[in-house]
């Protein structure tokens, strides 16, 4: 099922239930003109085949990886399911978030329009521990926000980490490149990692690296190291400056060529930069095929193996908690190039 909302100021989005996803989201650029910024599909079916590469969905239980596929946590270890080599990676194969439908309520507020998610992710569930209830709450505002509210439970103790993984390209999906978009991340540290992306467990600076953009940058200006290593890009968990609970700037991304502008926020501890390193053509929405590089991710999370990290901030939930995320993602424009 899918729900489609549009401000009275003319934003516009479309969510569907499986894995709480954010299909479209048409924003204006700087002549007013709408294109729809989010990779995706038409259809059920294309987000249920095998080219879908997670795009706009609910992720977790625990998002990113988890190496070796397992975790101990209480002195009892916990066995997950393998999808990427001898790793976890985005909650599981068969029923991870992204894959599980979710309930959907439409609502309209003094904020805006946007949708309510509701799943019940059963104890054991791809190996995770624990009876888990998530609400996940879209709001599209009337200025150009989409915000988006995460709310957690658990029964018996357990970890998570959700986060959002929509491919982003400000000139419209199908546009060729995001390489030209320009980045400005507020993270002066990363957590390096291996081949897989897993995590050494070290905090390093960005400086003097590829990964620096704390000034402005286009996404492909020092991009070509990491197409030749086993990341083929950027995939990478950055720090971000300031303290992790308050939500604080993350990033700003500018497309020269529409005038777009995308402002982001976080209360997360980090952000995947991920640069669509490994698309290889799908076909999506209206018939246009997603080449590598053709899109950016900024995935607000707590760090990568954080469960098998104790250095790293804690990931579990115990009952009588209540786990929550915020993340906003803001769109403007402004002068585009002639």
């Amino acid at each position: 099922m899918d729900y489609r909302c549009e401000t009275k100021s003319g934003y516009r989005a479309r969510w569907i239930t499986r894995g709480a996803t954010l299909a479209e989201l048409h924003v204006p650029d700087a002549r007013g003109e709408l294109a729809d910024v989010v990779l995706g599909f038409d259809d059920a079916a294309g987000y249920a085949s095998d080219g879908n590469a997670h795009f706009g969905c609910t992720t977790g239980r625990f998002a990113n990886r988890i190496a070796g596929g397992r975790f101990t946590l209480d002195g009892v270890e916990y066995r997950l399911a393998q999808n990427l080599g001898e790793h976890t990676l985005h909650g599981g194969a068969e029923r991870a978030l992204d894959k599980v439908e979710w309930s959907g309520e439409p609502f309209e507020n003094a904020e805006g329009v946007g949708v309510r998610f509701r799943y019940t992710s059963p104890d054991g569930e791809e190996g995770f521990p624990g009876e888990l209830s998530l609400t996940v709450v879209y709001t599209l505002t009337e200025s150009g926000e989409l915000r988006i509210d995460y709310e957690a439970t658990t029964d018996k103790p357990t970890i998570i980490n959700l986060t959002n993984h929509s491919y982003f390209n400000l000139s419209g999906h199908g546009s060729r490149s995001a390489l030209d978009h320009v980045l400005q991340l507020h993270a002066s540290r990363y957590t390096p990692s291996d081949d897989t992306s897993v995590p050494t467990g070290e905090i390093a600076a960005v400086a003097g690296t590829p990964l620096d953009f704390r000034s402005p940058k286009p996404l492909g200006q020092d991009i070509e190291p990491l197409r030749r290593s086993a990341k083929g890009g950027y995939d990478h968990n950055y720090v971000i400056d300031g303290e992790p609970g308050k939500l604080r700037p993350c990033a700003v991304v500018h497309d020269p060529a529409s005038g777009r502008v995308m402002h982001m926020a976080t209360d997360q501890p980090g952000v995947q930069l991920y640069t669509a390193n490994f698309l290889a053509g799908p076909i999506g929405k209206g018939g246009r095929d997603y080449p590598g590089f053709s899109a950016f991710c900024l995935e607000a999370q707590n760090f990568p193996d954080a469960p098998n990290k104790p250095d790293f901030p804690s990931c579990v939930l115990r009952p009588g908690e209540t786990y929550r995320q915020t993340t906003v993602y803001a769109f403007s424009s402004e002068e585009r190039n002639a």
